[in-house]
């Protein structure tokens, strides 16, 4: 098993779950998030001078998958997240040992 993180624009979460639903993916945590990257902030001019907003609001979704279903995830938020431009996001796939459900201790093993 497989935990795919994905770092989105916030106007592009409902086009990314709506993509991964269709693709049987259900199961998504989601975070609102701040951070920056090559993107590095938004610089505002006002009458009294600029500043520098670099801490950007974005979602986070967290998705554990089997192996199998990791290549078509990642294609899935690429083609629904991307708009062309810095600050698109980011994509992290890291394993998963173990998952266990709390209410029956019901425990998928990782392959």
């Amino acid at each position: 098993m497989k935990m795919i993180i994905a770092i989105v624009r916030p106007e592009r979460l409902q086009c990314v779950k709506d993509g991964l639903s269709k693709i049987g993916v259900n199961g998504v945590t989601i975070t609102h998030v701040t951070g920056r990257g090559e993107q590095m902030g938004l610089v505002f001019t006002t009458r009294v001078g600029e500043f520098v907003v670099d801490e950007i609001e974005k979602v986070k979704l967290d998705i554990v998958v089997e192996d199998d279903q990791v290549d078509a995830v990642i294609a899935k938020i690429r083609e629904k997240a991307e708009t062309g431009h810095p600050g698109d996001g980011r994509i992290f796939v890291l394993p998963v040992e173990q998952s266990l459900k709390i209410r029956t201790e019901t425990e998928t093993p990782a392959e």
